[in-house]
């Protein structure tokens, strides 16, 4: 299993490639949007929808084996985008090490440059959900 790190690491070089062309970038994020697993519909309540967020995001998230597993989706296309880089860093972690990520990408990446403030407010929403979620299974597996 790659820890947070590694896979931030990844993301960084993978933007790297992309040498700071914003269409590029851009079109990039929705590519990865495009690939993250369909959620089902089911799933898709008011109860599950990251407060904060301009767009529409959709976020479940469930223990198994002492690893928590993120599904989410979005009705906008970079927003999309987005949740997937998180969902790909946070998936199969342990509650403790989502609790205790340090997540620098988005600075390394330079991610202020291509999303506004509203969307900026909206991803740190996405993380505190996820953050939210990995407490209270941390929670469960003391009791």
């Amino acid at each position: 299993m790659k820890s947070i790190a590694d896979i931030q690491n990844e993301i960084i070089q993978e933007f790297l490639l992309l040498d700071g062309d914003m269409e590029m970038i851009v079109f990039y994020i929705m590519e990865l949007g495009q690939k993250l697993p369909a959620m089902n519909e089911s799933d898709k309540t008011d109860e599950n929808l990251v407060k904060g967020c301009q767009s529409k995001v959709w976020l479940t998230a469930r223990l198994q084996n002492d690893s928590v597993y993120f599904e989410a989706d979005s009705n906008t296309a970079i927003t999309k985008g987005l949740v997937s880089l998180l969902v790909r860093i946070f998936n199969g972690q342990t509650p403790e090490a989502i609790l205790n990520a340090d997540l620098y990408f988005m600075n390394k990446i330079g991610m202020d440059r291509f999303i506004g403030t509203q969307r900026s407010n909206g991803f740190a929403a996405m993380i505190k959900q996820m953050k939210l979620y990995a407490l209270a299974f941390k929670t469960k597996q003391e009791a």
